[in-house]
């Protein structure tokens, strides 16, 4: 009787933890594929589950950081989703690349063009970002979650640094340290290979150029060799007959 209870009280515990805990891994969230470098540029997914046993998931709302606009935003096509890019004026110019960017994208909205996210699914919708920040360790984007039922999810909440994970956490990209050397060095890495492409390039010339000074000298000294040879049979005949005579 004993066990039976025990029994009992352990399955309604082991439920309450998997409810408790459901919701909290069932958030939209991004994630990078590889890493998010400071200053380099990133691809990621966003990743959107369907918490809903009535109602499927049929729009995607993503903004984007106002304090760190970024210039280059590229979605991927995903099938059966419309993709809108929207774009905003900034406050301050950012310059990339030596030129001065006035406007970024400020958010990207993925709208079903079939039943979407059903039951008991998730789907990922994949971004291209840069360039990423240099004085920042993370970047929040906010999330707005739509139903087809017409209710509307809010993953908006900031993590509060250290505190409990709010019930409707924004997606966090967590960036990374900046690669080593960074664009320079890899400007420099191209250049260099330029460089030594260039001296390759040249050396083969060279090589070329004595390969064929090589055989105009071997066929100049083959036909003095025929002609040599031709004058000596012709002035042994002469020879043999002056001898017969």
């Amino acid at each position: 009787m004993n066990v039976s209870r025990i029994a009992v009280a352990g399955g309604v515990a082991a439920s309450t933890v998997l409810l408790l805990a459901g919701p909290a891994f069932a958030h939209v969230g991004v994630q990078p594929v590889g890493e998010a470098a400071k200053g380099g540029y990133a691809t990621v997914n966003f990743k959107v589950p369907n918490e809903r046993d009535d109602a499927s998931t049929v729009k995607l709302e993503v903004s984007f950081p106002t304090d760190h606009p970024l210039a280059s935003v590229s979605p991927q096509p995903v099938d059966g989703w419309k993709i809108d890019v929207t774009r905003s004026k900034l406050a301050k110019p950012l310059e990339v690349h030596g030129k001065k960017i006035n406007e970024a994208v400020s958010k990207v909205t993925w709208t079903a063009e079939g039943d979407g996210i059903e039951a008991g699914f998730f789907q990922q919708f994949p971004l291209s970002l840069g360039q990423l920040p240099e004085d920042a360790d993370q970047l929040v984007f906010k999330a707005l979650q739509t139903y087809s039922n017409k209710e509307v999810v809010r993953w908006i909440e900031e993590p509060a640094e250290g505190g409990e994970e709010p019930a409707n956490p924004a997606p966090v990209l967590a960036l990374t340290a900046p690669a080593e050397g960074g664009h320079g060095a890899a400007a420099a890495d191209d250049d260099k290979s330029g460089e030594a492409a260039e001296a390759k390039e040249a050396t083969a010339s060279e090589e070329s150029a004595s390969s064929s000074n090589s055989d105009s000298t071997a066929r100049v000294l083959g036909i003095v060799g025929i002609v040599v040879g031709v004058a000596g049979v012709a002035f042994g005949v002469l020879a043999g007959r002056r001898r017969s005579a």
